[in-house]
């Protein structure tokens, strides 16, 4: 029997459905608060976090009620951490989660300092990596404090390429108060290990990886996966969960795989106007980026230094650009928009500015 097509606003509204971004999940008071929170972070295999702040932006457009405070309070009583993962890029993530991904992406940590390798030429790698766990265990340091107490030991080596070596080596977490809404703070870094008093998880598998992202972002193609998390040959482990999985195919014919029982919402469910926050997930976990944004739009969201534009969705699909200037949210069309479009993104913008306040 030949697999079900799935139409290009198909995944469009599967994904938004997932990412939170077709309704607000709602918030409760009390104790509860921060566990949904936690969860929501854990549901969304965390939020990308290349800057301080885009994650609050980010739940704040997932969550009814949320505020500042849900998330910076998470960050300094230690639930949550920044730690570089997917595509080796800095994550926010639940401590477990922490715990668990970082030795799954641990090749993609590896693969980005190949290239630093010529300039540590005669430097024994596990000599380095330990020392700089002793230096960081001490205290947290800058990457720039971090390479010159190094290069007290291995004179003559960049202090940079010293640094970006043991951080690929070594789990290393930004400490508050770096990300901490309404403080400022360098980033900061100690081991994973001793800021949560616990180990790396030692059984976690790939297995685990790929479910989670396709709860997140599913239904996706394997190159979609690799995309997200960085990894190669994840060929092998879907196979491997084949059994489990449901299959489609795209209108060019690509096989999709997804969870059996995750929501599949109907083409035309309405979408209603959502800010997406900078460098967001949403925009860079599929090798296939037309379920959320054209070609030609991506040019304009994604473009020299890996920047990563603050966007807004008009009927599920990136339609601007959007920035905070002195308390104001400005948003820019990349093609014309209806007025029907244009009231609302209006409207999402006031609701922004009003929580800014």
């Amino acid at each position: 029997m030949p697999a079900e097509v799935l139409s290009r606003d198909a995944l469009n509204r599967a994904l938004l459905d997932r990412q939170l971004l077709l309704r607000r999940a709602p918030l409760p008071e009390g104790e509860a608060r921060a566990g949904r929170v936690i969860g929501t972070v854990e549901h969304l295999a965390g939020l990308q976090a290349q800057a301080p702040f885009p994650p609050y932006y980010g739940l704040w457009s997932r969550l009814e009620g949320f505020r500042p405070e849900d998330l910076a309070g998470l960050l300094l009583d230690r639930s949550v951490v920044r730690i570089a993962l997917m595509r080796g890029t800095i994550h926010l993530v639940s401590a477990p989660d922490c715990l668990l991904l970082r030795p799954l992406v641990q090749p993609v940590l590896d693969r980005a300092v190949t290239v630093l390798g010529r300039q540590l030429e005669g430097v024994d790698r596990a000599a380095l990596a330990a020392a700089g766990r002793d230096l960081l265990e001490q205290r947290p340091l800058t990457f720039s404090e971090l390479g010159a107490q190094l290069a007290q030991r291995w004179p003559g080596c960049p202090v940079n390429a010293l640094a970006q070596t043991v951080r690929a080596a070594v789990p290393l977490v930004q400490v508050p108060p770096r990300a901490v809404w309404g403080r400022a703070g360098q980033a900061a870094h100690t081991t994973a290990e001793s800021w949560l008093g616990r180990p790396l998880e030692t059984g976690a598998t790939l297995d685990q990886l790929v479910t989670r992202y396709l709860a997140a972002f599913g239904p996706a193609t394997v190159r979609d996966i690799q995309a997200w998390s960085g990894l190669t040959r994840l060929g092998e482990v879907v196979n491997r969960l084949r059994p489990g999985l449901r299959a489609f195919r795209d209108e060019q014919g690509a096989e999709l795989f997804d969870l059996p029982d995750a929501p599949r919402p109907a083409p035309d469910t309405p979408a209603p106007v959502r800010l997406v926050a900078e460098f967001d997930n949403l925009i860079l976990s599929h090798a296939d980026r037309t379920r959320v944004i054209t070609d030609e739009h991506r040019r304009t969201v994604i473009h020299g230094g890996g920047m990563v534009e603050a966007t807004f969705l008009v009927d599920g699909f990136v339609a601007g650009l959007w920035r905070v200037e002195r308390g104001r949210v400005r948003t820019e069309p990349v093609a014309p928009l209806p007025r029907v479009w244009r009231r609302e993104v209006a409207d999402e913008a006031e609701r922004l500015e009003a929580w800014l306040r």
